[in-house]
């Protein structure tokens, strides 16, 4: 059901006023009074309580847990904004900043210097291991070369008749025919093979050309050299018609020439090794950064810098900065003392004034606006008037036990010195001003369940006239929109002096 307004119980008491002098006056034959229907300005008002609020005030608290090593104000001293009002022991948070520090520094310069590329110096320090290593695998595959030579052509021939030839021959009986013709087929084809060998190191490009390509061939031909020898090995355990000491010395010459030629592969493959390696490192020297390595790095700086943001905004939690200049109304932060995060220590009024801070019922919230002008009373200070402008409408409701109100902020039109937090105002909003239009007072209203209406004389007899009325001051002048005209005589129901 729809709550009655204020002045709505005062017509209805009008009202019965009215009735009662009608019915035991009019009867006799009273005279009715009048009040005249004048034109004039109206103000709708809404009354609230409130207090006032500095414009500017802060609840200060640590970020971080620690020791409070620091307090730099007192209760009631003056802070300017941007002063460091108390702070704790940073020792820890320091060093951990230093160290973040250093990260970024380290890999800032990672980064630079996968940007920058190879420095010259290293590029000239890899550029002469590749030739060092080159000339060392050259002389590896003609010492290779050599130790075949002497393998074969002196150890291995002393076995064989026309050893260089296609017509060798063993110079002892072999029982295995496979095996002795083995070792003879393999004799005569290793002949062209050291002579091109021969030929090979021998050339005069020889020492200034890749040298990759001839260890390869090498290669082949100490394994070709070291079958040869063994199977001349496994013949020697086999033959006849050798003196015992004429066997001896040729097992021990063809021993010798297998360990040679086993070493020589060895040290061959491991200049070849050697070369393989020092090329890449200058190949990778030469081609600089891979984009993959760049941003991997730069994450890393990122991730670097983040360790320092972390770390400075750790040093700073340990911090209560004042924000805004003022007087320091609450002080509970004390020397020695374990502070929490986020626990109000510190309080700060600024000096940017005052406002009243009120309540508006849902009822009345609806006929506000920004700009509403105000006029306030404060108890601390009876008997002055002081004026306003509300600049703040809360979009949401606070709900008290059940009771919606809306807050509302009103700024005071002048400063004044004497003013302090909390003082008590009772506040007049002016809603709605018109000029100009008809006004009646609201005890010359009737109003029931038919309507509202006012009572006119016509032929001596009271006649009932419906109208419209628009807003009421506080005053109990009330606003027609219709139903009477300026200058128009109603009866006065209320029996008021007109």
């Amino acid at each position: 059901m729809k709550s009655i307004p204020k002045w709505g119980y005062a017509v209805i008491v009008v009202v019965l006023v009215a009735g009662v002098y009608l019915f035991f006056f009019r009867g006799a034959g009273a005279a009715y009074q009048f009040i005249t229907v004048t034109q004039g300005s109206i103000t709708e008002t809404v009354s609230v309580t409130g207090n006032t609020m500095p414009t500017k005030s802060v609840s200060l608290g640590f970020q971080n847990t620690g020791t409070i090593a620091r307090v730099n104000y007192s209760l009631g001293n003056w802070a300017a904004a941007g002063t460091v009002v108390a702070e704790l022991n940073t020792a820890n948070l320091s060093a951990a900043l230093g160290q973040a520090q250093a990260n970024l520094a380290v890999a800032e310069a990672n980064l630079a210097a996968l940007l920058a590329g190879t420095r010259p110096e290293q590029l000239a320090i890899d550029q002469s291991a590749v030739a060092q290593d080159q000339i060392a695998l050259i002389n590896t595959i003609t010492s290779a070369y050599s130790v075949s030579d002497g393998a074969v052509h002196t150890s291995a021939d002393q076995l064989f008749t026309n050893a260089r030839t296609t017509d060798a021959k063993l110079v002892f009986i072999v029982p295995d025919a496979v095996l002795e013709n083995t070792v003879v087929q393999e004799r005569i084809a290793l002949e062209p093979v050291l002579a091109a060998w021969s030929a090979q190191i021998t050339s005069p490009s020889f020492s200034t050309s890749d040298p990759l390509p001839p260890a390869l061939l090498a290669v082949q031909n100490l394994t070709q050299v070291s079958t040869f020898l063994n199977d001349v090995a496994a013949v020697l355990t086999k033959t006849g018609g050798l003196s015992a000491a004429t066997l001896t010395t040729y097992q021990s010459n063809i021993a010798t020439a297998r360990t040679n030629v086993a070493s020589a592969l060895t040290a061959l493959s491991s200049a070849k090794a050697a070369l393989v390696s020092a090329q890449g490192t200058l190949a990778l020297a030469q081609a600089g950064s891979t984009p993959e390595s760049i941003t991997a790095q730069q994450a890393q700086v990122a991730q670097a810098k983040a360790g320092v943001a972390s770390a400075v905004a750790n040093l700073l939690g340990a911090k209560i900065v004042a924000p805004i200049s003022g007087v320091v109304t609450d002080l509970d932060a004390k020397v020695g003392q374990l502070a929490s995060p986020g626990t109000p220590l510190v309080s700060i009024i600024g000096s940017g004034g005052f406002e009243v801070d009120a309540g508006v019922s849902e009822t009345d919230i609806g006929k506000l606006i920004v700009g509403n002008k105000v006029t306030m009373t404060l108890d601390a200070f009876p008997n002055e008037t002081f004026t306003g402008a509300v600049f703040y409408i809360a979009p949401a409701q606070t709900d008290t036990q059940g009771v919606i109100s809306y807050q509302i902020k009103i700024a005071f039109d002048t400063a004044d010195s004497r003013l302090k937090s909390g003082l008590t105002a009772n506040v007049d909003i002016q809603t709605k001003r018109k000029d100009n239009v008809l006004i009646l007072p609201q005890y010359a209203i009737l109003q029931n369940d038919a309507g509202t209406f006012v009572q006119t004389l016509a032929d001596n007899a009271a006649t009932t006239s419906p109208i419209t009325l628009g807003i009421q001051d506080q005053k109990g002048n009330v606003e027609i929109l219709s139903g009477v005209t300026l200058g128009e005589q109603v009866i006065n129901i209320g029996l008021k002096a007109p």
